[in-house]
């Protein structure tokens, strides 16, 4: 099912199709219109047209205005860009360089991992979040029915993750499921971090900062829990803090899975 999810993109990380998930009521998730990425940046004119091919409509970035900036997505020809900063500056680390990360995280083994915990909490509480993931429901639901919706970071594990928790339950999809895919990413990018971390115990770098960028570079149920917790204490359930926190009524949720699901 994996590999049926990840797109012919060869110039990107972690672009895959949310399609063919089951909901509760046993309604199945299009196939072919949200797909959920790392950054565009780097994307060939090849990648384009895989993109350009599924008719993606709206490319919806995640990243802080600094990230946006420094690397600018490359825009399928069919897709109008809007950039939805989670966070005002990159929280997740995912777009520091090697020397940044090396900095700030070679005392303490456990520091990434703290650190992502914190980002979990901060991606479900803080305004500037909130107003993300607001314009990112406003604008599916305002979306062509025929045409495919991209959102995405940098790494595509974190603020997109969060996002597609977000969208997967207002579709209805069971919370394990949602959580499964989230989980993806590890066995997406699970060579790329074990080569990543092997050159920095090759090079004899501080062990804690081989530990902490596994931590930064992988996605964890931990985080993930840790941000739902927070949710089911604060509101009782994603589907409430959906209705209260982000003010997506019912009626929201029933347009959204007309839309993406049949």
């Amino acid at each position: 099912m994996t590999t049926n999810r990840l797109l012919p993109i060869k110039h990107g990380r972690n672009f895959r199709d949310l399609g063919g998930y089951q909901t509760k009521d046993g309604k199945t998730i299009k196939w072919h219109r949200l797909i959920r990425s790392g950054h565009l940046n780097t994307l060939d004119e090849t990648d384009l047209q895989v993109l350009t091919s599924l008719n993606v409509k709206l490319d919806l970035d995640f990243r802080a205005p600094g990230e946006s900036d420094v690397q600018p997505d490359k825009v399928p020809a069919t897709a109008v860009y809007h950039s939805l900063p989670v966070f005002q500056t990159d929280r997740t680390d995912a777009s520091h360089s090697r020397e940044q990360i090396e900095a700030e995280f070679s005392d303490d083994p456990t520091a990434g991992y703290r650190h992502m915990l914190d980002v979990y909490r901060d991606m479900v509480t803080t305004p500037q979040a909130k107003q993300s993931y607001q314009q990112f429901f406003d604008l599916l639901l305002n979306s062509d029915p025929n045409s495919a919706i991209l959102f995405h970071c940098t790494a595509g594990k974190d603020r997109t993750g969060m996002g597609a928790i977000l969208l997967l339950s207002a579709l209805n999809v069971d919370r394990q499921i949602s959580v499964n895919d989230y989980l993806l990413t590890n066995q997406i990018n699970q060579q790329m971090l074990e080569d990543v971390t092997s050159k920095i115990r090759a090079a004899g770098k501080a062990e804690a900062y081989a530990q902490n960028t596994k931590a930064l570079m992988s996605v964890s149920p931990d985080y993930i829990n840790n941000a739902l917790k927070i949710i089911d204490k604060e509101y009782g359930s994603i589907r409430n803090y959906l209705n209260q926190y982000l003010q997506i009524t019912d009626q929201n949720m029933k347009d959204l899975q007309k839309l993406f699901t049949e």
